[in-house]
């Protein structure tokens, strides 16, 4: 009968994954996972094929956690609005690890990118129609909703301002409305939309 393995891939990872959300990606050295599972170093490299190998698992946990659960929290039933709320609350409960993910870039800056601009437009299509934009201009308004996002969750986690969930849907909701009527991010002239009816509200405007 095979002898059952005392120091197994999971809990390795286990190990690791609590780690990084710690400390950030860079403290994933053989010998800190080592120390947190109490082993020497050789089951990590029977398990893994080499140390980036594992921090590629680890990375993948994180990205899965933030879209299945993290960013996933239900307030107004509005896609790409709940989606801010969830990022704006979980760096006023996570400040440190929230500064580690998304501020520092501890957790790898292209894993983070990825992530939340494939949640930005998965809501976006949810919740409006993606089908009058380019794929540009819908990359352009979830960045630059992504820039509002950040900017609210700086204030609040450095303490500079305090807004109640209604000032920062209003914001939200603002911020997105003149990025699907205006292209901030690149040289383009005013929106046709935007000047066709200047008496005309941002939401009869978008229809």
């Amino acid at each position: 009968m095979a002898r059952k393995k005392e120091i197994d891939k999971q809990r390795i990872l286990d190990a690791a994954y609590k780690l990084a959300v710690r400390g950030g990606i860079e403290s994933l050295t053989a010998r800190n996972i080592a120390k947190a599972v109490n082993c020497s170093t050789q089951p990590i490299y029977l398990e893994f094929k080499n140390m980036q190998d594992l921090r590629n698992q680890v990375l993948a946990r994180i990205s899965d956690e933030l879209k299945s659960n993290t960013l996933q929290q239900n307030f107004t039933g509005e896609p790409l609005i709940d989606l801010d709320l969830s990022y704006l609350y979980f760096a006023k409960e996570h400040v440190d690890l929230f500064r580690a993910m998304f501020v520092d870039g501890k957790f790898g800056n292209q894993m983070i990118v990825d992530t939340l601009m494939g949640l930005g437009l998965e809501k976006f299509k949810q919740q409006f129609d993606a089908e009058q934009f380019s794929e540009e201009r819908l990359n352009h308004i979830v960045i630059s909703n992504w820039i509002a996002a950040t900017g609210l969750a700086t204030l609040l986690i450095n303490k500079m301002a305090n807004f109640s969930q209604a000032q920062m849907i209003s914001v939200l909701k603002a911020q997105i409305h003149e990025a699907m009527l205006n292209d901030r991010l690149t040289n383009v002239e005013e929106n046709p939309l935007f000047a066709a009816d200047s008496d005309a509200s941002l939401e009869e405007r978008l229809g």
